[in-house]
């Protein structure tokens, strides 16, 4: 089952702010829609969110009035910027529309019919390709695990959903269970929207994965307990440096799984390292309303007027990573070198895809 994917010349996505208890399709015919989807997370995990804003473009090259290549492309100069826009730590989101954006510029010679075409024909490759890349991430991050299986912490959702299909982090677990491997996830419940309990847990059992749900203020006491081997964690954007920006919560994982001499391993594409970012410090983190907050499932849990403090995501130095899994390979430290290796072969794959 496909989080994003193009049917009827319409941009179609799960509204994972349903899940687990109702499954519905959006379809999206704006890229006012995609962004009003992205932004409220109807649409969230870093590659499924590109997708969708590369089909958002797409969408606003269909409404174009005068219907003429170069109207379409006068009008991308304004869309890609607003659609980038919609969630700005992510760094997959700007790779996805400005890789469709400069693919329409070398397109720029074919009639209109044509080039709509091939940009609606490009988007869909993209998220073809999106599923690809998590299959040789997950294959990749599997042989961390032994033989004999591991108990695995994990924060957020970085499974199917978050990725077109198949998954992250939760690919690496799902390819080593696949493996026969015994593996078991505890996974937080990730406040405060809870995309562990909601999303996670879904995802798994429609995987088949062994799993316990635990409050986010349980994962250090349960490493101390001895119950966990290894953690695999999601990223929004990574600096050259190792630096990574993730969800909120992966940074105390990272400082009590250090203690503890158990491994993190952090799950991306090589499209969310940000190499013009040299460390974290130069990242943008969103905030997002404080009624995410204030309210569970909504319902008010404290006064609607108390102040609150709401981080999307925080930063974790590389130093807490012992690598970086990516679809070309894994990352070791120093992830200045190890990053820039993988980057080059990166390059030359997607200048081929592009081509």
């Amino acid at each position: 089952m496909r989080t994003v994917f193009w049917e009827e010349d319409r941009a179609c996505m799960i509204d994972q702010t349903l899940l687990p208890f109702e499954t519905k399709i959006l379809t999206l015919d704006a890229p006012e829609e995609v962004y009003e989807a992205i932004c409220t997370m109807r649409v969230r995990g870093a590659p499924a969110i590109g997708v969708s804003g590369a089909m958002g473009v797409v969408l606003g090259v269909k409404h174009v009035p005068e219907k003429t290549t170069e109207a379409a492309l006068q009008a991308m100069e304004t869309l890609c910027p607003y659609l980038i826009g919609a969630r700005p730590t992510a760094t997959n989101l700007e790779w996805a529309v400005r890789r469709i954006w400069n693919y329409a510029k070398k397109i720029a010679a074919l009639p209109y019919p044509d080039f709509y075409a091939a940009l609606v024909k490009k988007a869909m490759q993209m998220a073809d390709d999106e599923v690809a890349i998590a299959k040789r991430l997950s294959e990749n991050g599997a042989a961390l695990i032994p033989e004999e299986g591991a108990n695995i912490s994990t924060h957020c959702s970085c499974g199917p959903l978050c990725t077109v299909d198949y998954g992250l982090n939760m690919g690496v677990v799902y390819a080593a269970h696949q493996q026969g491997k015994k593996v078991h996830v505890y996974t937080d419940e990730t406040r405060p929207r809870l995309q562990g309990a909601k999303l996670n847990t879904y995802d798994l059992r429609r995987m088949g994965v062994p799993y316990t749900l635990i409050p986010d203020n349980h994962a250090a006491y349960l490493m101390q307990l001895g119950k966990i081997d290894m953690a695999f964690l999601g990223a929004d954007r990574v600096a050259a440096n190792g630096d990574t920006a993730a969800k909120v919560g992966v940074y105390g994982l990272s400082i009590a799984a250090k203690e503890h001499g158990i491994p993190v391993y952090m799950c991306c594409p090589l499209s969310t390292v940000d190499f013009s970012k040299k460390t974290g410090a130069e990242i943008v983190i969103e905030e997002r309303d404080p009624e995410e907050v204030l309210k569970v499932n909504g319902t008010w849990i404290a006064p609607e007027d108390t102040p609150v403090l709401n981080y999307a995501f925080d930063v974790t130095p590389g130093r807490y990573f012992a690598g970086i899994i990516t679809e070309i390979g894994i990352a070791y430290p120093p992830f200045t070198q190890s990053l820039k290796k993988l980057k080059e072969i990166y390059d030359r794959e997607q200048e081929a895809a592009d081509a």
